[in-house]
């Protein structure tokens, strides 16, 4: 299904103009080629954050994605309209009672160690996505059994017909059905995978990883592309370069000078207020690559007090308005959007139900009376705070003097993002590495229906995500939308999920936002889509 956007002022160029930076960072930069070989054509890039977190399904942080597109590759995948194209796959039939799924393989499918890759090998990956994600967990609420009819056959039985297992199979971002192998996808789901081996087109070099440095990608001269052109995370992913090497720079002055001078090559996303610097330089291209935005969020833990009571969440989220969590986040408002929408807005799922405080910025004397009820006794509210990640700063400081105004008493803990990302899975109390609160940031692609969109899962403590509330009629509804028969019916249940999601406190958007990404004149190739790419990017 194609969605009728209207986002124009969210993608495109950002702009063009005069004059090159200061020059700075050389001697970093020559440092991170030096293991290179001479005659390697390297891609060198400066991402959003470090990479530490290897296993792209145990975590749904985003450079844990990236790293998984670059290692891994996947069943089906979405393309630019939206829609679930066929990459791993070749072709597929359906029982006409819609039980069984039959899926073959392309030939010249090879895993990283030279083994084939084999419907065990799917079937055993996809199990274990399953148990992780909140899409996966609804299609294996489905599913009967999986297995292999023949190596290259991968079969799927289902109790009763589903129709969204491809889109399921085709889930473009967070927790991506990424294929490994079957000795690798067995790994409990809870556990990091032991070894990086996929059959993506990149193969990760172990030996020149430094954790928080630097990572290392290189050609896998045996990976066979689809014939079709890219688009999005579908068709061919030819690679046009020897090697991609992920490198942290300091700060964003250091990262602003070294692509100035050509040392890097692309910049994930650089800060807006450095954006007219960038526009300026005519051998620099500054383009918003992700044409659905960005949500910015901020989660509750429902398992820790007084978090755990659904009036203190809900007080902490009337006490926020999003205007000024986006000025100080963005500053422009050319690059964001007041939107209480939880599926997105300008989107068939858009609503306003319940978002009333957020985007008019009216809740402070609900939040109080709230607060009153409750009885809330001054108990700190701990809120982790990504000191190193520029799109994450500034929302956890608005939203903690927010709720100092209403009456809360606030913790502001300081920490990078991958201690962030380690603690938030923690359900343990405050005082023994817990938390109350952490704000992050999803791509549109994941947050745009009920199903894709962890925050409205409500499993709780077993199965559901960071924050973990347990509100059984939320996963009622969800499956209600999952079956619905028409968009009308995906639309009444997307609302009500939203009304229940508000007033149960699961969480905030907090703004939607975009971040242009900027990268020298001598790439092309350069692809859109919810996550950055690295194959069809050539270097000239």
């Amino acid at each position: 299904m194609t969605l009728p956007l209207d986002l124009k002022r969210m993608s495109g160029r950002i702009g063009t103009g005069l004059r090159r930076s200061a020059l700075s960072a050389a001697v970093l930069a020559a440092a991170t080629m030096a293991a290179a070989p001479l005659s390697a054509e390297t891609l060198t890039a400066v991402k959003h954050s470090a990479l530490r977190v290897l296993d792209p399904i145990m975590t749904t942080a985003y450079m844990s994605r990236n790293h998984g597109y670059m290692v891994f590759d996947t069943l089906f995948a979405l393309d630019e309209n939206m829609e679930a194209q066929p990459q791993m796959v070749d072709s597929w039939e359906v029982s006409d009672d819609g039980l069984t799924y039959r899926f073959t393989l392309r030939d010249g499918l090879m895993f990283h160690d030279g083994s084939p890759v084999t419907g065990e090998d799917v079937a055993a990956s996809i199990a274990r996505w399953g148990e992780r994600d909140g899409m996966g967990q609804v299609l294996m609420d489905f599913v009967e059994s999986m297995g292999q009819d023949g190596d290259n056959v991968f079969v799927m039985n289902m109790k009763e017909p589903f129709g969204l297992v491809i889109d399921s199979l085709a889930k473009p971002s967070s927790s991506v059905p990424f294929i490994m192998p079957k000795s690798i996808a067995e790994t409990p789901s809870t556990e990091p995978i032991p070894e990086q081996i996929g059959s993506g087109p990149f193969k990760w070099v172990d030996d020149e990883f430094e954790p928080g440095v630097k990572a290392v990608y290189e050609k896998f001269e045996d990976y066979v592309p689809r014939d079709e052109e890219p688009s999005w995370a579908a068709g061919g992913k030819v690679v046009k370069v020897d090697r991609v090497e992920w490198v942290v720079m300091p700060d964003d002055q250091t990262t602003l000078n070294s692509i100035t001078a050509g040392e890097i090559d692309y910049w994930e996303s650089p800060p807006s207020d450095l954006l007219p610097v960038l526009e300026a330089n005519p051998d620099v291209e500054v383009r918003n690559l992700n044409a659905l935005g960005y949500q910015t969020i901020i989660r509750p833990n429902a398992l820790n007090a007084p978090m755990d009571d659904p009036r203190i969440r809900k007080a902490a989220i009337a006490s926020i308005y999003q205007k000024d969590v986006l000025d100080a986040m963005i500053g422009n408002p050319d690059l964001y959007n007041i939107c209480g929408a939880m599926f997105i807005c300008d989107t068939p799922l858009a609503t306003d139900v319940g978002s009333e405080t957020l985007t008019e910025g009216n809740g402070q004397d609900l939040a109080r009376e709230l607060l009153e009820e409750a009885g809330y006794d001054g108990t700190p509210i701990m809120i982790m705070h990504p000191t190193d990640v520029g799109t994450l700063r500034t929302q956890p400081v608005v939203v903690a003097q927010a709720m100092r105004d209403v009456g809360f008493e606030v913790d502001l803990r300081a920490m990078d993002w991958q201690t962030l990302v380690g603690r938030r899975a923690s359900q343990e109390p405050v005082d023994e590495g817990g938390w109350h609160m952490f704000a992050t940031n999803w791509v549109g692609a994941d947050v745009f229906n009920p199903l894709v969109n962890n925050m409205v899962n409500g499993k709780g403590p077993d199965g559901g995500w960071f924050g973990w509330p347990e509100v059984p009629e939320l996963e009622e509804l969800r499956m209600a939308y999952a079956t619905a028969g028409s968009l009308e019916e995906q639309q009444e249940y997307a609302a009500k999920i939203q009304e229940v999601a508000y007033e149960e406190g699961v969480y905030a958007p907090i703004g939607e936002y975009i971040v242009p990404s900027a990268w020298t004149s001598n790439l092309d190739g350069v692809l859109d889509g919810p996550a950055p790419f690295f194959w069809n990017i050539s270097k000239n």
